[in-house]
């Protein structure tokens, strides 16, 4: 890993930008190295990853790891996945879920980290907040904007969060794991 690189996520993770927003002590959590094929740009970790420091670690993860077809040992290694949330500290909870993630996070360490990743072959954008920062003209919702996924190019894919709390989309949307799913396991395999 460069020098530069290393500076960079030291300063991230040493962040406390947000401090006086958060419910609890900032511990911004992140996977990322120059190497990596495959970025997957994410919502803000939620309560169990601030406790385990590990992004993904819990359903949500689960769920992602086999929607892209891949073992737990190719998901954490950063040089071949790197994972940036929008937001890398948990935001708290809020009356239907976690609170989004505070936009200062990716307003200021998003485009220096992004330049580091020159081998990305494949980006995942996962949830609403994330289209919106890296989609440029996203449909009106977050169902039109995964729908419409093979409009976004060659090396994007916007996926709604992978958690629990959205198997009523999912049921709702067969298409998603009938033809988006197939895709995505094949972009996944050829990225790496």
């Amino acid at each position: 890993m460069s020098d530069e690189l290393q500076q960079l996520i030291e300063r991230v993770r040493t962040c406390s930008l947000c401090a006086e927003k958060l419910p609890h002590q900032p511990r911004p959590t992140l996977q990322v190295d120059r190497q990596a094929r495959i970025l997957i740009a994410g919502q803000a970790p939620g309560s169990k990853v601030h406790k385990s420091g590990v992004l993904f670690d819990d359903p949500s993860g689960d769920r992602l790891r086999e929607w892209m077809g891949v073992d737990r040992e190719t998901f954490y290694d950063p040089t071949k996945v790197a994972i940036l949330p929008m937001g890398f500290c948990y935001p708290g909870r809020g009356k239907s879920g976690d609170l989004p993630p505070i936009p200062l996070c990716a307003e200021t360490w998003r485009e220096p980290l992004l330049k580091q990743l020159r081998n990305i072959k494949l980006t995942l954008v996962i949830g609403q907040y994330a289209q919106n920062w890296h989609l440029v003209g996203a449909e009106k919702n977050l169902t039109a904007t995964v729908k419409a996924w093979e409009n976004y190019g060659p090396d994007v894919i916007p996926l709604p969060h992978p958690s629990p709390r959205n198997n009523i989309w999912l049921s709702r949307n067969p298409w998603f794991k009938e033809q988006l799913i197939p895709a995505l396991k094949s972009k996944v395999a050829t990225a790496l």
